[in-house]
């Protein structure tokens, strides 16, 4: 039985850089996506999307909204987001 309480001589510290791993990673899911896919269409999809979905609130969910977006749980207009125009 080995009761030492020390530091274990027997382990060897490393380190890996993941840095590579992570350019390739994402450079697969940009190819995965295809030619086709179009970073702007999409962000101005989901304007489109959120716009909708917090349309035509009545007065009291506008109230909770505004809470909400006060809070931080929901994003709100944020000061130079691109425009969906």
């Amino acid at each position: 039985m080995n009761h030492d309480t020390g530091p274990r001589s027997d382990l060897v510290g490393f380190s890996i850089d993941l840095t590579v791993e992570e350019a390739r990673r994402r450079a697969e899911v940009v190819a995965a996506l295809g030619p086709d896919w179009d970073p702007v269409a999409v962000l101005r999809e989901e304007e489109a999307a959120r716009t909708l979905l917090y349309s035509g609130l009545d007065e009291e969910q506008q109230r909770l909204h505004a809470m909400l977006v006060a809070a931080g749980v929901l994003p709100g207009e944020v000061p130079g987001r691109a425009s969906s125009a």
